[in-house]
């Protein structure tokens, strides 16, 4: 088996709910994250185990389209999203943990191939510690876009100073 981890956080001046309904609201992730160009849900509604989608991403200069699943929701402290394409198997997990003043993202990534070809072999040996250098960098951007969501006050509805208007 070959594969690769990537670990990234970030303090989100958010309380645990609002940062939960970001990244679980599937139907308003590409307006969060610009890297998003299009969700497709294949099943269910919502955000719980057993809903899948479809998702194209601009990554790395080109589009790239990968169907992914929810394993499991522990709203709103944990979830697990899966994905599986060309032998690799992909897993991404939130942690949420309150703070004092918001929330602490946790998002744990990875990637493992647990029966590579000689060419998988190669092309982790070669690309492997670059690649997932690249992943840590896009996740670190997905947190930040995910942050601006989060703390994000609506004028219409909260005056300047978070208060209901």
């Amino acid at each position: 088996m070959v594969g690769h981890s990537v670990r990234v956080e970030r303090e989100i001046a958010a309380a645990v709910e609002r940062v939960w309904e970001v990244i679980t609201d599937l139907d308003y992730a590409a307006e969060v994250i610009p890297a998003i160009l299009t969700i497709e849900r294949l099943e269910g509604e919502g955000y719980e185990p057993g809903v899948r989608w479809r998702e194209t991403r601009k990554m790395w200069g080109r589009e790239e389209t990968e169907e992914m699943w929810v394993e499991s929701a522990e709203a709103p402290t944990e979830t697990v999203i899966r994905a599986e394409s060309r032998g690799t198997q992909y897993v991404t997990t939130y942690s949420l943990e309150a703070l004092e003043h918001g929330t602490r993202l946790v998002c744990d990534f990875s990637a493992e191939t647990p029966h590579p070809g000689p060419a998988q072999r190669l092309g982790w040996l070669l690309f492997g510690r670059a690649g997932m250098k690249a992943t840590r960098k896009a996740l670190e951007q997905d947190l930040a876009h995910i942050a601006g969501a989060a703390e994000h006050v609506d004028e219409e509805t909260h005056g300047p100073d978070g208060e209901h208007a």
